[in-house]
């Protein structure tokens, strides 16, 4: 046993928490046990109500930090698939598919390629030839640019 106060507070409250995770995990078993009795006696009713307890207590067994949420969501996958396999309608049988495959009238499927329309191609915009302005306004602010800058060095070598 720990002799530090907090250490003695530590060992405790984590027997608490250990107790109730225990008592919750047990919760969960009980109640996915119930369900799969329900299952196999395909009591529709009882199935549905027991699967959305299990997936009730399983969410706030992850909310409260019991479970990982990855096997929480496991677990309700695979409830959810077998109830899934209670409540789906009986299968077809093979005669009664040819029957109804028999009654349907055949439908001519018309093609999809006669119906489409030829894009046009967009060119793309032509590049401006430059004018004799353009050119002369370019040169004009490279010229004042460098001017500028040549005044600044010169006034800083002679001071």
């Amino acid at each position: 046993m720990p002799r530090i106060k907090s250490a003695m507070k530590r060992v405790k409250t984590s027997e608490k928490s250990h107790m109730r995770n225990i008592s919750y995990r047990s919760k969960i078993k009980t109640n996915i046990k119930k369900y799969n009795l329900a299952l196999s006696e395909e009591n529709q009713d009882e199935t549905i109500k027991y699967f959305k307890d299990s997936v009730s207590i399983l969410d706030k067994a992850v909310s409260k930090g019991i479970l990982p949420k990855g096997a929480a969501s496991r677990k309700k996958s695979r409830l959810a698939k077998k109830l899934n396999v209670l409540t789906k309608p009986t299968q077809v049988t093979e005669i009664e598919k040819t029957t109804e495959a028999a009654k349907r009238p055949i439908v001519k499927k018309t093609t999809e390629a006669a119906k489409k329309t030829v894009a046009k191609k967009i060119s793309k915009p032509t590049k401006k030839a430059k004018t004799k302005e353009t050119t002369e306004a370019a040169k004009k602010t490279v010229a004042k640019s460098t001017k500028k800058s040549v005044k600044k060095k010169t006034e800083t070598k002679s001071e």
